[in-house]
């Protein structure tokens, strides 16, 4: 197989806006994935209590989990298939775009697994001096206890699973795609169906492991969802449809969870991906729509467009990092007097707000220095199929072992060694599409005549 670049279809000093009117782009999905990155960087900082026990030993609790209404807010509040809804909209849109201007399956997946292991790899190798000085240097010079290493480092990666799941549904954009081009319905029901038999298979052999072959099914699911809203099948559904599929969504949960095998807790049915995620990801996709209006309305004003701008061109920085500094905030704050109050407790819960701000602002530092790993590469070039799936494999299996065992240090290192040999392989033949995927869907300003100016750049 040939790794020449094939001929360019645009025109000398032709841009890849030259094939797709951005001016018309829906903002509201750029506020919505801002939303759910927001919330999620929320949700672990009321998750993680840092303190002392009675013992006046190290401790690390989970205060927002002790709460009495946590079960029920996480039926609305697990929203991560909402945020692979969002990500099929864009993806299908991008492909598209790519092949009207001559591309193909092996430059998109290039591009796109690219753009996973660049802002991977920083992380990786952080976690690798980190979790190294802490095991090898910390823990036996200082008496720290290992399991108290371990439940840190474990919670700090946590967020990792998103690299392997997000890769697995990009690799399969151009498959999915032309399977939804085809047979949208049969798609998704040969999807559901695959969903069934896999949770069947785990709970009636009580083999969880069985569960990750749904982290091949669940989350393109959710997706295709997402391929849906692109081709509008939403915008033509009335307004009480939409409310039918968002309740529906969100009542199939109850003898799912309250008869049938699965947690009450959504956040437990995450990892690995259950049922149901995938009326979740239905429920949300509708009520996306229903709010489509207000969002709209929301997105006109100048201040909103600057923070879904500004964050939008963040967004793996803030979510890959977003934990490690909520834990190294925890960790500074036990040094200074009074700083940390009792996990749980009244001041505890009013101190989240300050710190909240301290870690955005630390985040938005931060993507300063590696948001550079955020922007796409346009060089030349197309790597042969065998590198890419090489590639993909090296950016994808780490995370996915990090979602059964937790990140400890060999995983860190295979991370990074991964995610790093992944970049030289794509990097070493460039993509000559890269950046015109990736300006098909990242924030842009609009200019003075209404049309989108270049992405922003940290």
């Amino acid at each position: 197989m040939s790794s020449n670049p094939k001929p360019s279809t645009l025109p000398h000093g032709a841009t890849a806006k030259s094939s797709i009117d951005l001016s018309k782009r829906d903002l509201t999905l750029d506020l919505a994935r801002v939303f759910c990155v927001l919330l999620v960087v929320v949700i672990h900082l009321l998750e993680v209590g840092v303190g002392t026990d009675a013992t006046g030993t190290l401790s690390v609790t989970r205060p927002l989990e002790k709460q009495f209404w946590f079960t029920g807010v996480t039926w609305v509040g697990q929203i991560m298939p909402l945020f692979f809804v969002v990500g099929g909209f864009a993806s299908l849109t991008a492909w598209r775009s790519l092949q009207r201007r001559g591309g193909d399956g092996r430059d998109y997946v290039t591009a796109r697994i690219l753009r996973l292991a660049q802002p991977a790899f920083p992380l990786f190798v952080f976690f690798v001096v980190v979790i190294g000085a802490a095991v090898l240097i910390v823990a036996p010079a200082l008496g720290v206890d290992r399991g108290l290493i371990d439940a840190i480092v474990g919670g700090a990666g946590s967020p990792l699973w998103f690299i392997a799941a997000y890769g697995i549904c990009q690799v399969f954009v151009p498959v999915l795609a032309g399977w939804h081009a085809r047979a949208p319905y049969r798609t998704v029901l040969v999807l559901f169906a695959a969903v069934i038999v896999v949770d069947a298979l785990r709970y009636g052999t009580g083999i969880p492991q069985i569960g990750y072959a749904n982290m091949f099914l669940v989350w393109p699911l959710a997706q295709q969802f997402g391929f849906f809203y692109a081709d509008g099948w939403f915008d033509r559904r009335p307004a009480w449809v939409l409310v039918l599929i968002m309740l529906g969504g969100v009542a199939a949960l109850a003898p799912l969870s309250l008869i049938g095998p699965y947690d009450t807790n959504m956040l437990v049915n995450l990892n690995p991906p259950t049922l149901p995620l995938v009326f979740l990801g239905l429920s949300q996709a509708a009520f996306l729509r229903l709010v489509k209006r207000p969002l709209t309305s929301v997105m006109r004003t100048r201040g909103a467009k600057a923070v879904v701008f500004l964050v939008g061109t963040r967004l793996m920085t803030i979510y890959l990092w977003h934990l490690p500094l909520i834990i190294t905030f925890a960790g500074l704050s036990l040094l200074i007097p009074g700083a940390s109050p009792s996990p749980g407790s009244a001041p505890w819960w009013w101190s989240r707000i300050l710190v909240y701000v301290l870690v955005l602002a630390a985040l938005f530092a931060l993507s300063l220095l590696v948001g550079r790993w955020e922007v796409p590469r346009e060089l030349g070039g197309t790597p042969p199929r065998a590198f890419i799936v090489l590639a993909s494999v090296l950016t994808i299996v780490p995370p996915f072992v990090e979602v059964e065992y937790l990140l400890n240090l060999p995983i860190a290192v295979a991370g990074a060694l991964g995610t790093g040999i992944a970049i030289l392989i794509l990097g070493r033949w460039g993509l000559r599409w890269g950046a015109r995927i990736a300006d098909e869907f990242e924030p842009r300003l609009a200019t003075p005549n209404g049309s989108p100016s270049a992405p922003l750049r940290s």
